[in-house]
């Protein structure tokens, strides 16, 4: 289907403009992305029965690949597939659960996709059968918190890593005390994942990293996070994933369903101050504001 409002991504033959902003070239696999000229979208697919924001909507493998397709049609540049709630207060999953719902979706759409499709675990069973069914990227919510053998494995595969910066678990994580510098924890541990990577084999086309917006953070954290996205830049590319979070609610007094509007404004400040991918469940919404935000930072520049 031709967007004549996307910007393409040509690293053969770019006008020098662009090349500056086209810091990073993302490289799961076999597929190509660049990163940093385009605020890039994520479009988020929750198989779980108990996210927040969208928990057993998705459920069903048909309502799942629908959803897929949507996405996509929507203007989403990847898809998160998850399985395991990591809403505050869950409880892990059995990585064998995890894959009975994420498996058929990814088996169903990987065929009908050349998008990159990313997986949402920590676990490295689930992501071994993932890669092998066809996944381009892991995303891991505990930076290798359990270890590098997730590392290895999307080496092996020559796949993409994202590591994601969270403060305990998702069921401990909202009663931790707040961070004395939150800044300095998420750039030194998230250093220390990115060294773990670097270490198994992965090289920094194959890594983004995201400070994880909502995870063992408070309200006041999440703004700071946000407007100070440049204290990772050397970090490599940036992740973030604001949408309908509680922090929204907070400010617009808004439930889960009513907080469209707030994440885009979230993702605008997000392109602004760095960030290359946001996460979002509302691509329509989302894509129109970052276009807006886009040729505003880049002087209108669109096609090279």
């Amino acid at each position: 289907m031709k967007d004549e409002g996307r910007i393409s991504f040509h690293p053969s033959s770019l006008h020098p403009f662009y090349m500056e902003r086209a810091k990073y070239v993302f490289r799961p696999r076999d597929k190509v992305l660049g990163l940093g000229f385009r605020t890039r979208i994520m479009g988020v697919v929750n198989v779980t029965p108990d996210s927040f924001s969208d928990g057993g909507q998705f459920l069903d493998t048909s309502n799942a690949v629908e959803r897929c397709h949507r996405l996509l049609e929507a203007g989403a540049d990847m898809l998160d597939l998850g399985g395991e709630s990591s809403r505050p207060g869950a409880k892990p999953v059995s990585a064998s659960l995890e894959l009975d719902r994420v498996a058929p979706v990814l088996e169903r759409i990987r065929p009908e996709t050349s998008a990159i499709i990313s997986v949402d675990t920590y676990k490295p069973e689930v992501a071994y059968e993932c890669l092998q069914l066809g996944a381009d990227v892991i995303n891991d919510i505990t930076a290798l918190g359990y270890g590098s053998k997730l590392a290895n494995l999307v080496h092996g595969f020559r796949a993409g890593l994202i590591l994601m910066h969270m403060r305990g678990t998702p069921d401990t994580m909202q009663a931790l005390p707040p961070s004395e510098d939150i800044l300095s924890e998420i750039k030194m541990e998230l250093m220390a994942a990115v060294g773990h990577a670097r270490d198994a084999g992965l090289g920094p086309e194959k890594i983004i990293i995201d400070p994880g917006i909502g995870f063992g953070k408070t309200f006041e954290d999440n703004l700071l996070i946000l407007n100070r996205l440049s204290v990772f830049a050397d970090l490599g590319a940036i992740l973030i994933g604001p949408s309908r979070k509680a922090f929204i609610g907070k400010i617009l007094d808004r439930p889960v369903d009513q907080r469209t509007l707030g994440t885009a404004a979230a993702c605008v400040v997000a392109a602004a101050r760095g960030a290359h991918i946001v996460r979002v469940h509302d691509v329509v919404e989302v894509r129109e504001m970052l276009q807006v935000v886009d040729a505003i930072l880049n002087e209108g520049i669109r096609e090279c």
